[in-house]
């Protein structure tokens, strides 16, 4: 089985990027002896050109209206959906999107949460949702205390500090972010992520920027405890990899971050950012482990879509096929004992 995939959000150093990248690469671990990952910027370009079996965009912006074989896409999360009075995004484009999501064959989705909101905001049936848990990354594990001293020098951090891990490219008020900085901390807050001007006029923060997969694990290893005040989780990945590195993990109640987390995090009511810093800063270790899903796993359940695409497309075709074949029959009379002589 050949597959598409739809490479362009590769380099998003972001969710969706790893989501990409740790997904490629479980797959091409995983992958049987006559399977094969085609990756693309031009992915309607080398469906077409290398005859795919399927075609998988690992995120929204990459469905397709007219997909040349058989789509399947990741949907992360639908805050935008649930929150339109906030982000007002309702353009056209947007509206596009979601009618070619509407068209895949199969949505992947990380949680039940997203699945019950593809069902509600994008009317996707929930029989052609399949829900695959995402997992930390390999590299993501208990750094060594050098590794963390010298990433502390590196940032210029304290000995102990709450952090935070996510995009600062723009504001977000579903997010909490300035509520947090604001809030009364007896440590301090590190804000880890690629920033725009905005994120620097947040009070009495760290901003680390973009940083390394390495120094990722390492300032996590560091942390005091993961803070997460979002209310509209999609599966809560910073949450899973700060478990993975040691670190306790504070969040608001969500459904999608109690699913994923169960009890391995303390969870606080939503909007109540005292108590969570309250919850965060009295954050004790060592942290429960994080779940056992890998992304190994997720790609065989990931190459199970794709068969079962390919062959739902078999056999549609084979209908098809058959059903021509009885119209001409139907059509061209004696045809029967013609092919019987």
């Amino acid at each position: 089985m050949k597959v598409a995939f739809d490479s362009r959000p590769l380099s998003d150093p972001h969710g969706v990027g790893r989501y990409s990248r740790c997904l490629l690469d479980g797959l091409r671990e995983t992958a049987a002896a006559d399977d094969g990952v085609i990756e693309s910027h031009h992915p309607s370009a080398i469906a077409r050109s290398q005859n795919a079996d399927v075609f998988h965009s690992p995120w929204m912006a990459g469905a397709m209206l007219h997909s040349p074989c058989p789509m399947i896409v990741t949907v992360h999360g639908l805050a935008a959906l649930k929150r339109r009075s906030e982000l007002l995004r309702t353009g056209l484009r947007l509206r596009l999107r979601h009618l070619a999501v509407q068209r895949a064959v199969t949505v992947i989705v990380p949680t039940e949460t997203v699945a019950e909101d593809a069902v509600s905001h994008l009317r996707v049936e929930r029989e052609r949702i399949v829900v695959i848990h995402e997992a930390a990354d390999a590299v993501m594990y208990p750094r060594p205390p050098q590794e963390v001293e010298a990433v502390r020098e590196r940032f210029r951090l304290p000995d102990r500090y709450l952090l935070w891990v996510g995009g600062l490219q723009h504001p977000d008020p579903g997010r909490h972010l300035a509520e947090l900085a604001g809030a009364r901390r007896k440590l301090p807050l590190v804000l880890v992520g690629s920033t725009r001007p905005w994120a620097h006029e947040l009070p009495n923060v760290h901003l680390t920027g973009h940083v390394s997969d390495e120094h990722l694990a390492a300032l996590y290893s560091a942390a005091h405890a993961l803070v997460l005040p979002s209310r509209y989780e999609g599966f809560g990945l910073a949450a899973v990899e700060a478990l993975a590195c040691g670190t306790p993990v504070v969040a608001f109640e969500a459904p999608a971050l109690r699913e994923v987390l169960g009890e391995r995090a303390t969870f606080v009511a939503p909007g109540d950012i005292d108590a969570l810093v309250a919850a965060a800063e009295g954050a004790q270790r060592p942290a429960p482990d994080p779940p056992a899903w890998s992304w190994d796993d997720a790609a065989r359940a990931t190459w199970q879509v794709y068969a079962a695409a390919h062959a739902e497309a078999v056999e549609t075709r084979a209908a098809v096929r058959a059903q021509r074949r009885r119209t001409s029959t139907a059509q061209t009379p004696g045809i029967d004992r013609l092919e019987a002589q």
